[in-house]
């Protein structure tokens, strides 16, 4: 079974239809060709790949049409998602970097309005600096601070996991305002955009990038911000939003993860599928034995209960009824299941599943990883155990 045989209810027009498949069409033809190149070497995607991505819209799906996007929704994009992480998890991120970023691009005026047209096309792309050394999942103890200099803000801190510091043209840094008069120095916190020429870091930023397990085709980086400067206009949100507007944008990232999951998943399941048809011992292919059949089977049917839970969870944001609580049940299950299925792969292909050989390894480290980042499972049990229980009543149980 491939997704073209898969169940997909009432969620697909002609338009989604046509849009999934460009994307599959692409990542058929250029997505999986880099993968297997560049990920065994931990190689960075071409720009030429994300150039291609710009020219068909791919980072601008939730962008405006007044502003150069192709104005769709949440589930447009997650389609498109799910279809590059069946080539590379990586790829399929990336597109993030417009469709998740273009609120947060700076300037003013028409001069802003020309970076979001930009971005739409894969020319202006941003990246986010979240997490802390000592700061993960409780971003509202972040301790990098922006002090107000004139029209300048100067920001001083540590961040960790940049994703795309170096490619990026900017950096949106979430900060802590530096407020005298604040308790214990605790000020409000906000975001700070820093501009930067692609392929380096701000002037006043220095970094190394984290040695990962996988996620490869792109750099994630150790950041050390010492008076970096950025204009006061460049400030994404007020002062102490910023938490507020990084949970909301969790929302959609979580969907996001989700579609990611699945792909890895797919492609996982795809693999596996055509290995177990060549394979031969004892004489048949082993996809004859029962064992792998009701393996395979199993796979695909939690591949498509996540896929179908997605398309719902996008259908509700789109109609603007989605909730903490769909977004966080649709990452947690998806990313659960993209684990499980990639290791049932990974099984199918025995020994051979155990080296580089084949892409096998990179669909079940990449899958790992969606189980860590935009919120862990453990944090999606917790924010649907508030949602249908209510907050615990002793503080620190949690």
């Amino acid at each position: 079974m491939t997704d073209d045989s898969a169940p997909t209810g009432g969620h697909m027009t002609p338009e989604r239809i046509m849009i999934r498949d460009l994307a599959r069409d692409f990542t058929r033809d250029v997505v999986l060709p880099a993968a297997n190149r560049l990920d065994p070497e931990k190689g960075d995607m071409p720009r030429e790949l994300i150039e291609q991505m710009g020219e068909l819209g791919f980072f601008g799906i939730l962008i405006p049409e007044a502003l150069g996007g192709l104005g769709l929704g949440a589930f447009e994009y997650c389609l498109v998602a799910e279809e590059l992480a069946r080539g590379w998890m990586s790829v399929a991120s990336i597109i993030a970097r417009g469709n998740s970023f273009y609120r947060s691009v700076p300037g003013q005026g028409e001069a802003r309005r020309d970076r979001i047209r930009r971005m739409a096309n894969g020319q202006y792309l941003g990246a986010v600096a979240l997490s802390e050394p000592n700061v993960g999942s409780d971003l509202s103890a972040v301790s990098c601070k922006a002090r107000r200099d004139g029209d300048e803000w100067v920001i001083t801190g540590s961040k960790y996991w940049c994703t795309f510091a170096d490619g990026a043209d900017y950096i949106s840094v979430l900060c802590r305002l530096d407020d005298p008069d604040a308790p214990q120095g605790r000020g409000p916190t906000m975001y700070v955009s820093v501009e930067k020429p692609k392929g380096e870091l701000p002037k006043g930023c220095t970094g190394a990038p984290i040695p990962k397990i996988g996620y490869f085709g792109w750099k994630t980086w150790e950041l050390h911000f010492d008076q970096v400067r950025a204009p006061v206009q460049y400030a994404e949100t007020g002062e102490g939003e910023a938490v507020e507007s990084a949970a909301f944008a969790l929302g959609l990232a979580r969907a996001h993860t989700a579609a990611r999951s699945i792909g890895c998943a797919r492609g996982a399941l795809e693999d596996a599928m055509a290995y177990a048809k060549e394979r031969v011992q004892f004489k048949q292919p082993i996809s004859d034995f029962q064992a792998i059949r009701f393996k395979l089977a199993g796979m695909a049917t939690e591949i498509e209960a996540a896929r179908q839970l997605m398309y719902h969870v996008c259908q509700e944001t789109d109609a603007g009824r989605g909730g903490a609580i769909e977004t966080s049940m649709v990452k947690l299950f998806a990313s659960e299941m993209s684990e499980r299925v990639t290791s049932e792969a990974l099984q199918i292909f025995g020994g051979a599943g155990y080296t580089t050989l084949y892409p096998i390894e990179r669909y079940w480290r990449d899958a790992r990883l969606t189980k860590i980042f935009e919120g862990t499972s453990e944090i999606q049990l917790r924010i649907i155990a508030d949602t249908l229980l209510g907050k615990p009543s002793v503080r620190g149980s949690n």
